[in-house]
């Protein structure tokens, strides 16, 4: 009976203290704790550097909404702006690497170069995110097929856990999220596809192999 009731008080006890902590967090570090929870979902025992980001705490935004160009800021008119930071993005066919932005709204992805709006990708039509599972911070975003996108969005983030966190909940597609090992296969545009490998080297680098394909190391 004696160890009945120990027990008995020891979780309510436990539950009053997991009350107090729960009704102490201010709206910030509640918000904080939602999305790692996300992350780790994501990418818990699936991708290198996961457990060294656990400590770092997600900004909300990398860049204002006042850094953007006003042109831009013209074009995505009545969207609320969630999110923004520099990515570098891979052309589809040769895989050049340009400078761009990656605006995230409430309802739909941007790239953006300068006062242009590369391409927008709405998240209902959103068919899925991969990244790989070792260090690098390239995210690819998988577009539908049709003749309003250009083919799969090839982006390197520096801010990898942040970004692709931050997509995944506000397009509200965590199930869509896949860690992959090895190669992926992306869509070029036109029916076409490309493939980039993932392997490990003394330096990071990316880069068109003889093959034709994009290598990320």
């Amino acid at each position: 009976f004696l160890m009945q009731t120990s027990e008995m008080l020891r979780k309510i006890c436990m539950r009053n203290l997991v009350r107090k902590y729960c009704r102490g967090l201010t709206a910030e570090r509640k918000g904080q704790l939602q999305q790692k929870v996300v992350t780790s979902a994501v990418f818990s025992g699936k991708k290198e550097g996961y457990l060294e980001s656990l400590s770092q705490p997600f900004l909300d935004t990398r860049l204002k909404e006042n850094d953007l160009n006003p042109k831009v800021l013209q074009l995505i008119r009545g969207e609320n702006i969630k999110y923004v930071t520099p990515v570098i993005k891979y052309d589809r066919n040769g895989f050049k690497a340009r400078e761009r932005l990656l605006v995230l709204t409430q309802s739909s992805a941007y790239v953006v170069e300068m006062a242009k709006i590369k391409q927008k990708i709405e998240y209902s039509t959103l068919k899925g995110i991969s990244t790989s599972n070792l260090s690098d911070g390239i995210v690819v975003i998988h577009v539908p097929e049709d003749k309003q996108q250009k083919g799969d969005v090839i982006l390197q983030c520096e801010h990898i856990f942040e970004v692709v966190t931050k997509l995944c909940i506000l397009a509200n597609k965590q199930s869509l999220v896949k860690v992959v090992k090895g190669s992926l296969r992306f869509r070029v545009g036109s029916g076409k596809e490309g493939t980039m490998v993932f392997t490990v080297g003394p330096e990071p680098q990316v880069f068109k192999d003889k093959t034709g394909q994009l290598t990320v190391v």
